[in-house]
C-alpha cells in the first residue's frame, strides 16, 4: 500500500465521519423546530422575571413553549405557568441569578453556560466542553456549578466523562473540581478516570457536596470551595441535594440487581447517618430539588412521549407515594 493510498483512505475516513456529524446535526435540528413550531398544548403568559415563591422548570410541552423557561407558584402549582423565551436544557436560580445550561442547535451543535439575573439579562456566560448535565447556585447567591458531560451522554454510560465548575458571583474561577485535593480515607486519590459531578451548596458558607466517582465506585465528598478539597465521607451516593435547613442529603443510589438495576431516591441525616428510602420504584435520573424541608421534587421521562417529562413531588421522609406536580415540566428550582 502506497503512501498516497493511506492518506487517501484517511482523507475518505474522515469526509464520511464529518459528513456524518453534520447529518445528525441537521437531523436533530430539524426535529427540534418541528416540535417547537406549533401551538403550545398548556395554556401560557409571559415571564418577565424570577420571584421568590416560584418553581422556575424547563417546559417540555409540546408547542413553541418546548425547551423554554417557566414559572408557576411553588403553592399552586397547576396554574398557567409563565414562560420566557431562554431555552435551557439544565437550570437553577435564586432570587438574584438564573443559571442556564443550554444546547445550541444547527448544523454544528454547541453547549453553552449562561448565568442572568432575576430579569434574564445575561451577567456571564461561557462555552461547555459538552452536554448539560447539572447546575447549581448557592443560596446566598456567592457561588455557581455546572458539570457538562465531555464524553458520554448517561451517567449510566461506562465511558462517561464530565467536567464540573464552580465560579463565585464577583467573577473569581475556582476551576475544575479534578484540580482540587481528593482524599478517600486519608489518602490521596489521584487516578486519571475520576470524575465529579452533582455539586449542591451548603448554606451560608464556603462548602459543597458532590459526587466523585474512580474504578467502579462512587462517593459522597464534602468539599471546600476556599480549600480547594475534597473528602469522601459516604459510599454509593450520586447527585446530592442538600435541604433548606442543611441537615439532609436527598441523592439517587443504585437499587435491584443486575439486569434490573435502577436510581432510586434516598435521604441522609447527617447528624445521625440515618438513611431513608423513598417509595419511588421509577428509575430517577436527576438531582432531586427540595421544595421547601419536607418535599422533594424531581423529573421523570413521560412514558410514551419522547422528549417530555413531568415533575413529581414525594414526601423526604417517605410517608407518601410521589405524586404529580407539574405536568411538562423538567429542572424544578424552587426559587427562595
Amino acid at each position: 500500500m502506497t503512501q498516497r493510498f493511506k492518506w487517501g483512505l484517511v482523507i475518505v475516513a474522515a469526509v464520511v465521519l464529518i459528513g456524518g456529524a453534520l447529518a445528525y446535526g441537521v437531523t436533530a435540528f430539524v426535529r427540534f423546530e418541528a416540535r417547537t413550531n406549533a401551538p403550545s398544548e398548556v395554556d401560557s403568559v409571559a415571564l418577565a422575571r424570577v420571584e421568590p415563591g416560584q418553581v422556575l422548570f424547563r417546559s417540555t410541552a409540546a408547542g413553541e413553549d418546548y425547551g423554554l423557561l417557566a414559572a408557576v407558584p411553588a403553592d399552586d402549582p397547576a396554574a398557567p405557568r409563565a414562560v420566557h423565551d431562554l431555552a435551557c436544557d439544565r437550570v437553577d436560580a435564586t432570587s438574584d441569578y438564573v443559571s442556564c445550561l443550554r444546547t445550541i442547535r444547527g448544523i454544528v451543535t454547541t453547549f453553552e453556560w449562561q448565568v442572568t439575573d432575576a430579569a434574564f439579562d445575561e451577567v456571564w456566560s461561557v462555552p461547555l466542553p459538552g452536554v448539560p448535565s447539572r447546575t447549581r447556585i448557592a443560596d446566598d447567591s456567592r457561588y455557581w456549578a455546572s458539570t457538562a458531560f465531555v464524553t458520554g451522554h448517561s451517567y449510566a454510560t461506562i465511558d462517561f466523562s464530565t467536567a464540573t465548575v464552580i465560579t463565585g458571583a464577583d467573577g473569581t474561577e475556582h476551576g475544575n473540581l479534578e484540580g482540587f485535593d481528593f482524599t478517600v480515607n486519608g489518602a490521596a486519590l489521584t487516578s486519571a478516570d475520576r470524575n465529579f459531578w452533582g455539586v449542591t451548596f451548603v448554606p451560608g458558607g464556603d462548602e459543597f457536596y458532590a459526587t466523585a466517582a474512580s474504578g467502579g465506585r462512587t462517593w459522597l465528598v464534602r468539599g471546600d470551595v476556599g480549600d480547594r478539597t475534597l473528602v469522601a465521607i459516604r459510599d454509593g451516593v450520586e447527585c446530592p441535594s442538600i435541604s433548606p435547613d442543611g441537615t439532609r442529603i436527598a441523592f439517587k443510589q443504585v437499587a435491584g440487581t443486575a439486569p434490573e438495576t435502577r436510581w432510586t431516591i434516598a435521604v441522609l441525616d447527617l447528624a445521625t447517618g440515618r438513611e431513608t428510602v423513598l417509595p419511588e420504584h421509577r428509575n430517577v435520573d436527576d438531582q432531586v430539588e427540595w421544595l421547601d424541608d419536607d418535599t422533594l421534587l424531581y423529573g421523570m421521562p413521560r412514558d410514551g412521549a419522547a422528549g417530555e417529562s413531568d415533575v413529581w413531588a414525594v414526601a423526604a421522609d417517605g410517608s407518601n407515594a410521589p405524586v404529580l406536580f407539574i405536568a411538562h415540566a423538567s429542572s424544578p428550582s424552587v426559587v427562595r
